[in-house]
């Protein structure tokens, strides 16, 4: 019996190893300034920003000699700190999760929700970090007051894979709300470098309203409120002159312009909607995948030198790729009630329940290009795989457990 007893003993101290470096993992370390959470495989390390959960940086690739960071992170992060606009500009970095998403101007019965939300600005706790099998995942949590509720954030990790699942587990709440991630790239200074693609669209829209305004130095290149329906021909607001080309970004030097594009169905599309933003020059894509059925639309938010007041000051260049249920960010108010994407039959806010959570998968990553691919033509999906095939005939497979999005399992 005492071998056995041993070889028990020596299982659980291995168990407990594993579940206290995966708790040591999750401590806090600033980095760019705010303290974040941190976890990692041989493949990725992601930091997430205890105030506001903030994802970034996020390292991909980082057992190899080229490691891939496609997140953005603001230019203020290492200066000295100063009052903000909005408290989700205190951190603003990489991919966050929002709620209400939108600047939420108006008041709605008698709730004033910040620009995205509370959760965008407000601390998050640590509720765990563990490692089950080959899945490592960090859990957070933060509780609303505006609306009373509870959001529970869960990213995790596979080894041997690229890719961040995140599940958001909404408490409360209850009520029509928009809701989303706000995914932000960094974009490079040189134009049109940048290949943008995604899965089939109903149709897109330019910011119906000002989104960038002169008179707090702030200009917008796009037509407003134009419904159109290829991303490569989108209306620019002067007269005779070209339509702009999005697929190919950065675009438009010193101007910020909003648009949104309708997502067909999961039926139309045989599998999950996509994104991707391809940089052949470094040799890699980013990807995001989600159910159109609970993120309906994108939101592309195009930063390009366009805005000059605090703190942006010019220098901004970077790429919301947002996928969303909402009515481009206007937020709470605008979403609720009646409005040019729902005349259309695009819902812009969930029904969150009282009485049982609302969860939100999704799923974002990387994948190394070889020379000549180009840009994404389409993806095919497979048990657990992902295939993305460029418009030059060049194809890459990756594993990507994509069923996550509906069973929100790993």
């Amino acid at each position: 019996m005492r071998p056995l007893k041993s070889l028990l003993l020596n299982l659980l101290l291995i168990a407990a190893a594993f579940a206290a470096s995966a708790a040591d993992e999750a401590k806090l370390r600033t980095l760019y300034s705010q303290p974040s959470f941190v976890i990692a495989t041989k493949q990725v390390e992601i930091a997430v920003t205890q105030l506001g959960g903030h994802m970034a940086p996020v390292t991909f690739f980082r057992d190899s000699a080229q490691p891939v960071r496609p997140y953005y992170i603001s230019p203020w992060q290492e200066e000295k700190p100063s009052k903000m606009p909005a408290p989700v500009l205190n951190t603003l970095r990489g991919d966050f999760f929002c709620l209400p998403f939108g600047g939420n101007s108006e008041e709605v019965a008698g709730e004033k929700h910040p620009p995205h939300g509370e959760v965008v600005g407000k601390l998050w706790k640590l509720k765990g970090s563990k490692k089950t099998r080959d899945v490592t995942t960090l859990t957070l949590g933060i509780e609303t007051k505006v609306r009373k509720g509870q959001v529970t954030k869960e990213l995790s990790l596979v080894e041997g894979q690229n890719v961040v699942y995140s599940r958001h587990a909404i408490e409360g709440f209850a009520g029509r709300v928009p809701l989303g991630h706000h995914a932000t790239l960094a974009m490079p200074e040189k134009e049109g470098v940048v290949r943008i693609a995604t899965s089939a669209i109903r149709f897109g829209m330019t910011c119906p309203g000002l989104f960038s305004d002169p008179k707090q130095r702030e200009y917008q290149a796009l037509l407003p409120g134009a419904k159109w329906m290829e991303l490569s021909k989108v209306p620019a607001a002067w007269k005779d002159a070209p339509d702009a080309d999005l697929t190919r970004l950065p675009g438009r030097f010193g101007y910020a312009d909003l648009i949104q594009l309708a997502n067909e169905p999961w039926e139309k599309t045989i599998g999950p909607a996509w994104t991707t933003a391809t940089y052949p020059d470094a040799g890699y894509l980013w990807f995001s995948l989600k159910d159109p059925a609970v993120l309906r639309t994108t939101v592309f938010w195009m930063e390009n030198h366009g805005r000059h007041g605090h703190p942006w000051n010019g220098r901004n260049n970077c790429l919301g790729l947002e996928d969303v249920t909402a009515f481009f960010a206007d937020g709470l108010a605008a979403s609720r009630r009646e409005n040019l994407l729902t005349k259309e039959g695009v819902d812009t806010a969930l029904e969150l329940s009282a009485d049982k959570p609302t969860t939100v998968n999704y799923i974002q990553g990387a994948v190394k290009i070889p020379d000549g691919f180009e840009n994404v033509k389409t993806l095919e999906f497979t048990p657990g795989e992902v295939t993305f095939v460029s418009t030059t005939g060049k194809r890459v497979t990756a594993p990507v457990r994509h069923e996550f999005l509906k069973t929100g399992k790993l």
